[in-house]
């Protein structure tokens, strides 16, 4: 039988500053900027969900 999954670990502090900072810097990336639109809108919902 399957080992249930753990919960993903929450980022707070300068690790969670670091995410947002790394997701949102689109030098780093090479995606077209359709890409990089959808990729921000996704974060987006996904961080309105979590303040809710």
């Amino acid at each position: 039988m399957a080992r249930p999954i753990k919960d993903t670990p929450i980022l707070r502090g300068k690790d969670a500053e670091r995410f947002v900072k790394r997701m949102m810097c689109a030098d780093e990336r090479k995606e077209t900027a359709e890409k990089r639109a959808r990729r921000v809108a996704a974060y987006e919902t996904i961080k309105k969900m979590m303040v809710d």
